[in-house]
């Protein structure tokens, strides 16, 4: 479905202002999201919504900031009016009703779609192909891991079948102020990056957090959930994506967007096994140069971390030792110390990845 196009009208009367408005809500293509009927009532709506387009009179069209684009509105032709929306840079003039037709033309230039956010985030995604190899446990030490004193950070649990994250981290249902992806992606084409922002639950860790969908949500939607990770983009310097077991097509298109992938994997010939399967169905996708594999828990046993170079053709990027206090840490909801082995491991695979993508950036 595309995205209306957001509004907001600044005419002050009442009986224009309604025949405006109702005539935009019946294209069914416009929503406006704010009325105002002054110079500091458009500012304030302009800045906080972020809205697609203005509709002004005239004397109005100079309070809107740039660079939002204004359509000038009036009553009538005058040269007062056409002399007020040319000093105030508009991009179309018409007068009301004679030129409705014209004012929609000019609003469908505008109907382009859900607007270009720019990325400002490396974004990670953390990926299994097999429950219990520690997709939960890398994901939640990595966003940790990622947090500096210049670096904000948010982890994302877009596995559309789960939500360990939140249990991992200790956060109850019902905690004040967690709004869990699935609601954001009801109202993520009205969302902005400021509004996102406001929506992330922060964790103790120094981490922001937007956990899974109840089980009782809808099945999300592919594009919805990419455009979630967008504004995380926009709005942090790195995204840590918890992506959901196999090949859905909610986690291969979060695949797709990332910057970069970790591979989670156990030492066992059935993680080997699921993660061979998996990788050849997404083949088709592109993101082979953008995997790094994952050994955790690594212990002593037939299988070992070499055996990673041999089936996949490279070795690990990180071999996480065996933790024999994580699964108590986790019932609690409790990370790793930092100085714990498998924390340092993890932060220098952060170190290596947000390098790695930084460098591929800076190529680009």
């Amino acid at each position: 479905m595309e995205r209306s196009t957001r509004v907001v009208l600044a005419i002050e009367a009442p009986e224009v202002l309604d025949e405006v408005l109702h005539f935009l809500d019946r294209s069914g293509a416009v929503r406006v999201v704010a009325t105002a009927d002054g110079e500091g009532q458009i500012v304030d709506a302009v800045t906080q919504l972020e809205p697609d387009l203005v509709i002004a009179e005239p004397r109005f069209a100079g309070a809107v900031p740039g660079p939002t684009p204004c359509i000038a509105i009036a009553s009538r032709e005058s040269i007062a009016a056409l002399r007020a929306a040319i000093a105030a840079g508009v991009r179309g003039f018409t007068v009301w009703p004679e030129e409705r037709d014209r004012l929609m033309a000019h609003v469908e230039g505008f109907a382009v779609g859900a607007k270009h956010l720019e990325r400002r985030a490396a974004v990670i995604a953390v990926h299994a192909s097999r429950g219990g190899a520690g997709c939960t446990f890398v994901a939640t030490h990595l966003a940790r891991a990622a947090v500096s004193a210049e670096r904000s950070v948010v982890l994302v649990d877009v596995d559309p079948f789960g939500g360990d994250v939140a249990t991992a981290l200790g956060i109850a249902d019902g905690t004040e102020g967690l709004h869990p992806v699935s609601e954001l992606c009801d109202v993520v084409d009205e969302m902005t990056p400021g509004s996102f922002t406001e929506a992330v639950f922060r964790h103790h860790e120094g981490f922001g957090v937007i956990v899974a969908a109840p089980p009782e949500a809808p099945t999300l939607e592919e594009r919805s959930v990419v455009r979630v990770v967008d504004l995380a983009a926009a709005s942090a310097d790195v995204v840590v994506l918890h992506t959901g077991l196999g090949t859905d097509p909610v986690t291969r298109a979060c695949l797709r967007t990332a910057d970069a992938v970790a591979e989670v994997l156990a030492l066992d010939i059935a993680s080997f096994r699921a993660t061979v399967r998996a990788l050849a169905r997404i083949a088709s996708d592109g993101v082979e140069d953008r995997t790094s594999f994952v050994v955790n828990r690594a212990a002593r046993g037939e299988v070992v971390p070499a055996d990673v170079e041999r089936v996949f053709g490279r070795a690990p990027d990180a071999v996480l030792p065996l933790d024999a206090s994580v699964p108590r840490l986790q019932d609690h909801g409790r990370l790793l110390p930092p100085r714990a082995r498998a924390a340092r491991a993890i932060a220098r695979l952060s170190d290596r990845m947000l390098a790695s993508t930084a460098e591929l950036r800076g190529a680009a």
